[in-house]
């Protein structure tokens, strides 16, 4: 058999295929009917259209191999500009792999109390110092901004944002703390000056604690002074002027517009075994599901209010508003014996079954109280007595939106409107209690403490104007230290707000920017506003009631 003229071996093997056959094409069906007709033409015009015959064959000729090497191309190198230029190109389109989303990989990191553990020590590996994201084998969504009260730790901090904070001025807050508390390479370090009324210190630094397992490695070294009492110390006047020191700072629960006091979460979101009042997380799910037992019109319409009246006047006079046979202010007010309570088991004190009513009342101790998130969790309408003091969470409220403000100086008559009010227009109120509920069950949920306790804390960090160092007196304290030997409702509720492990999200949620100053402004005047009109309401009310007939 007659071996090809090309190389069967060479890359151009498909080629050399293609033209040995349309060379004998060519040869056998083309050249010798063209000769024959050169050989009998006899005149111009047939030679004319010989030659043209010829020309439109070569030109065939050569787009035929153009196509053929081009083709060509194309199947050895598809990303060459012939392939871009190409009009008759057919591009597949992308298929996007989808990647099922796994769920969270649960890290829990038990307590390490053995037998020999209850000596309130810390072993040398409790905790690990840094987590990685990796460690939980999944990517979590990515951070959320904060809740718009966070910006409020802008300006507790405003005091020192010139200044910085020095040794010296945490050393001169120590007068009237109870603690003082070191963060150095994620571990905590305590010095206590003085025990604190009830197991608040402890429940306070319990939560801390829960803050470095939420977060390993991500709490920044600090130093700082903390007092559990309520009342608010470091008074702005004697910090004002041209030559005025720089102010102590100070941590407690809550503050006022007269003071520089740094506000903190109190200990009640970790429990409070003295009044078996469990923690917040448990709770929250409690009064939620109260809310669900009777519909906000099914309930009592009555303002409703129960408590320890002898801390403080305002209370006192607070139960003056109650029904009697000649007058009923639409309030229904009890005072507790929390030693009587105690005795009997805290049978009468179940906060998640006290959401009857349609209305509920908040008022002020001795200062700031911790039943203020239990009251607005409730669905009910809360009538707020206007507040001297403020907690971490309740610069973010706004009057006639998430409550209803009650005249201090006024307090029963102010009450009775405000019920009358809301039994009038059951649809707005209705809207009032729920938005404060809302706000207290997803603004409040103990994922968003822990973020503000970090955020205040970092930024406390950032003033530092000193790198931290165990005081020589401090014990180092951990989960095991604290849980280990605690008994009864302590350990209860230690083991029930304990942080399994390291958070499922990457970092903490966004901090929102300090407030413009104009912007600020504007939120108060809003507030004062809104305060304002509920008691041109409430005036026009009762001079409406004093000249019927």
């Amino acid at each position: 058999m007659q071996r090809d003229w090309y190389d069967e071996g060479s890359s151009n093997s498909v080629w050399g295929s293609r033209s040995k056959r349309f060379y004998r094409y060519f040869s056998d069906t083309i050249w010798h009917p063209l000769l024959s007709a050169v050989m009998t033409a006899t005149s111009r015009s047939s030679v004319r259209l010989l030659f043209f015959l010829i020309f439109i064959f070569v030109g065939l000729l050569l787009s035929t191999r153009l196509l053929d090497a081009t083709g060509s191309s194309i199947a050895e190198n598809p990303s060459r500009n012939s392939v871009q230029t190409t009009k008759t190109v057919h591009i597949e389109p992308t298929i996007t792999q989808v990647i099922p989303s796994k769920p969270p990989k649960i890290i829990e990191i038990p307590l390490k109390c053995s037998s020999g553990n209850l000596t309130r020590t810390c072993p040398a590996d409790y905790y690990p110092k840094t987590f990685k994201i990796q460690d939980q084998e999944y990517i979590s969504d990515p951070p959320h901004e904060c809740p718009e009260y966070f910006r409020w730790i802008h300006e507790d901090l405003k005091a020192w944002k010139e200044t910085g904070i020095t040794e010296d001025m945490v050393e001169r807050a120590k007068r009237t703390a109870n603690f003082r508390l070191v963060i150095s390479n994620g571990r905590a370090y305590v010095e206590t000056y003085q025990k604190s009324f009830q197991s608040r210190d402890v429940f306070t630094l319990w939560g801390i604690l829960q803050l470095l397992r939420k977060y390993p490695g991500k709490v920044p070294d600090l130093d700082l002074m903390f007092d559990c009492v309520d009342w608010p110390v470091i008074l702005k006047k004697y910090y004002r002027g041209p030559n005025a020191v720089a102010p102590p700072p100070l941590f407690r629960y809550c503050s006022d517009d007269s003071t520089l006091d740094i506000v903190f979460p109190d200990w009640s979101f970790w429990g409070w075994p003295e009044i078996n009042i469990k923690p917040w997380g448990s709770l929250l799910k409690e009064l939620n599901e109260g809310n669900t037992r009777s519909k906000w019109i099914d309930r009592e319409p009555y303002a409703y209010w129960k408590g320890n009246p002898i801390v403080a006047e305002t209370r006192m006079d607070l139960l003056k508003c109650n029904v009697s046979e000649k007058q009923d202010w639409n309030a229904r007010v009890y005072a507790q014996d929390w030693f009587k309570e105690s005795q009997q088991g805290f049978k009468q004190s179940d906060l998640a079954s006290q959401c009857i009513h349609r209305y509920k009342i908040y008022i002020e101790g001795s200062a700031w109280s911790v039943s203020d998130k239990y009251i607005l969790a409730c669905d009910s309408v809360t009538f707020i007595v206007k507040p001297r003091y403020y907690d971490f969470f309740t610069r973010g409220l706004m009057p006639v939106h998430h409550y209803w403000p009650i005249k201090e100086n006024d307090k029963c008559r102010s009450i009775k409107f405000a019920v009358d009010w809301g039994n009038t227009h059951k649809k707005k109120a209705q809207e009032i209690g729920k938005t404060a509920s809302s706000f207290i069950q997803e603004e409040l949920k103990m994922e968003k403490v822990y973020d503000y306790m970090f955020h205040l804390l970092t930024e406390y960090s950032k003033l530092l104007k000193y790198k931290p160092t165990i005081p020589e007196k401090a014990v180092e304290l951990c989960s095991e230290a604290m849980a280990c030997g605690s008994k009864g409702f302590e350990k209860e509720f230690m083991m029930e707000s304990m942080v399994k492990g390291p958070s499922s999200q990457v970092s903490p949620c966004t901090m929102p920017p300090p407030y413009e100053p104009q912007a600020l402004k504007s939120i108060l005047r809003r507030k004062a506003n809104s305060i304002l009109q509920v008691e041109k309401w409430e005036k026009g009310y009762f001079e409406n009631q004093h000249n019927k007939p």
